[in-house]
């Protein structure tokens, strides 16, 4: 079973999905599989993160922005202002898929674990993420 679904981003940051992807999971009425995620964006990507602590995620976000600054003169690609290629390196660093097991109709993430929608651009956007059940 294949589904897309649409998360609106009001921004830069880790945006938590798991609530949605886990009734989209238990709608399906199929007991254990595999469900991955794929994210159809350059410029965002998806992980497993702590999802209890907050400054877990602005942390990682903080890390990620002096890893990857906006102002580099060596980019070319900057039509779209000087969050652009930054954006394409931080998703080529991190990941477009996640795939996760499930079991008793539930995802087997650990007690911490969520799973989130990494946005790397500054302005809010409409992401399209793609979710298979095998």
């Amino acid at each position: 079973m294949i589904q897309e679904f649409t998360i609106p981003t009001p921004g830069q940051g880790l945006h938590e999905i798991t609530p949605r992807v886990v009734n989209l999971v238990h709608a399906t009425g199929i007991e254990e599989g595999l469900c991955t995620l794929f994210i159809r964006h350059t410029s965002a990507s998806l992980t497993i993160q702590e999802n209890a602590d907050p400054s877990a995620r602005q942390d990682l976000e903080a890390w990620l922005n002096r890893l990857v600054p906006e102002i580099d003169a060596h980019f070319t690609h900057t039509s779209e202002g000087p969050d652009d290629m930054p954006s394409h390196i931080k998703s080529a660093l991190t990941s477009t898929s996640l795939s996760i097991p499930f079991q008793g109709g539930r995802l087997t993430l650990g007690t911490w674990q969520g799973i989130f929608l990494w946005e790397h651009r500054r302005r809010p956007h409409e992401r399209r993420i793609v979710l298979h059940i095998a």
